[in-house]
């Protein structure tokens, strides 16, 4: 599965630099998630082709934390049977804003 679409790249780029921008007005772009288990990436920016910015839950909703994530890194994970770090493909770009999804998971429901 491509995970960076044309659609997902137009959405980044549409985002922009977010820097200066409050978290209800940060949009999330693109989410990405585990198969196999704990690990929900929700990105809104991205820095470099290979950086983006995003809000992680690695499976403890009081460790879940906005920082940086290599998405060469995210795609070289070997997990179990052979899987890779998925898109969801029924995440629409750009459809939440950073506050919604954080309150979301720091209330212990899924987005």
């Amino acid at each position: 599965m491509k995970i960076l679409t044309k659609e997902v790249l137009k959405a980044f780029a549409k985002q922009g630099k977010t820097g200066n921008k409050s978290m209800k007005d940060i949009r999330i772009v693109l989410k990405l998630f585990n198969p196999t288990g704990a690990g929900t990436w929700y990105l809104y920016e991205k820095e470099t082709d290979d950086i983006f910015w995003g809000f992680v839950n690695l499976g403890d909703i009081m460790c879940a934390e906005c920082g940086t994530v290599s998405m060469q890194e995210l795609m070289s994970l070997r997990l179990p049977m052979g899987l890779h770090i998925e898109r969801d493909m029924h995440f629409e770009p750009l459809s939440m804003s950073l506050k919604e999804v954080i309150d979301l998971v720091k209330s212990g429901k899924h987005v």
